[in-house]
């Protein structure tokens, strides 16, 4: 867990550094730092508009006595990808709008899923009760 930890806190900034000097070097620095800021409010905006879309439905949901385990995902999907966009660079505003996106939630959902599965029927991933 330390490694991959690592892996993550040194490759992400050394990704976001280089794509912010080849994209630097191609459009200039104003106009870099100018997308940087247009994608984070476009993200910022998109996010709060899921965001608050998912809270209706969840409040549906709880109101018609059902559980809203997905939109719940979605809720944490949208969480993360507000988060990632947040951080200053383009590999993480685009992992930040894959989070966001419906369509791209519904791909990782069904990853999601299937990866639980697999680890369910391993018996690798346990879940006990008290």
């Amino acid at each position: 867990m330390f490694l991959r930890l690592f892996l993550v806190f040194t490759i992400v900034p050394i990704i976001e550094v280089w794509l912010l000097i080849k994209v630097g070097r191609v459009i200039g620095a104003l106009p870099t730092v100018a997308l940087l800021v247009a994608i984070s409010m476009t993200g910022a905006w998109l996010a709060r508009s899921q965001g608050f879309r998912v809270i209706i439905t969840i409040q549906k949901e709880l109101a018609a006595g059902r559980l809203p385990a997905a939109h719940i995902l979605d809720g944490a999907f949208i969480l993360t990808g507000g988060l990632l966009l947040l951080t200053p660079g383009f590999f993480t505003d685009f992992l930040g709008l894959f989070f966001l996106i419906p369509a791209t939630r519904r791909l990782l959902k069904l990853w999601l899923g299937r990866w639980l599965e697999q680890k369910l029927r391993a018996g690798s991933f346990v879940i006990g009760r008290r």
